[in-house]
């Protein structure tokens, strides 16, 4: 198992769900959840800086029958574009399905996660963003732990580029 803190990037079109694992790479939690629009890249970048990051996952929500979709498509030039910019930090697209489906289900059967009302739903929509977060980063770990290898799809900085 490699060393280092990951950080795992949910994309989401109105918010973005980021987790982080322990330096041994061994569980994740979560870190916060980030406005989707002016400034996300930057903050995800001092993200990498303060944690010291050596990869990112981010999320890709790949379908049933193997096509590319709109939110795959998505995804992926949100990952191009994070390569670019985090450049060395490597960039890995990691099959996210059912993660925000497995992570709300979680968080439902908790007992503190009842607050009614308009805040109530944009905190469990946030708190669902990071806990999605975290279930793509516990599963990309765990994987790498059983295969030996790490996850997903690497990014190349140069993807994307004309």
């Amino acid at each position: 198992m490699r060393q280092g803190v990951r950080l795992a990037i949910d994309p989401g079109n109105a918010r973005i769900g980021v987790a982080a694992s322990d330096p041994s790479g061994m569980l994740a939690s979560p870190v916060e959840t980030i406005a989707r629009g002016r400034g996300d890249l930057q903050r995800i970048a001092l993200l990498v800086l303060e944690k010291e990051a050596r990869e990112i996952v981010v999320g890709y929500p790949a379908s049933l029958s193997g096509q590319e979709g709109p939110a795959a498509r998505s995804a992926r030039e949100f990952a191009n574009t994070l390569a670019r910019l985090l450049d060395p930090v490597p960039v890995r697209l990691v099959d996210e399905r059912l993660t925000t489906v497995t992570a709300q289900g979680q968080l439902l059967s908790g007992a503190s996660f009842g607050k009614k009302g308009a805040k109530g739903g944009r905190a469990r929509r946030s708190v669902i963003d990071q806990a999605a977060a975290t279930v793509l980063l516990q599963s990309a770990l765990d994987q790498e732990r059983s295969t030996g290898h790490p996850p997903g799809e690497i990014v190349r900085a140069s993807q994307g580029d004309s």
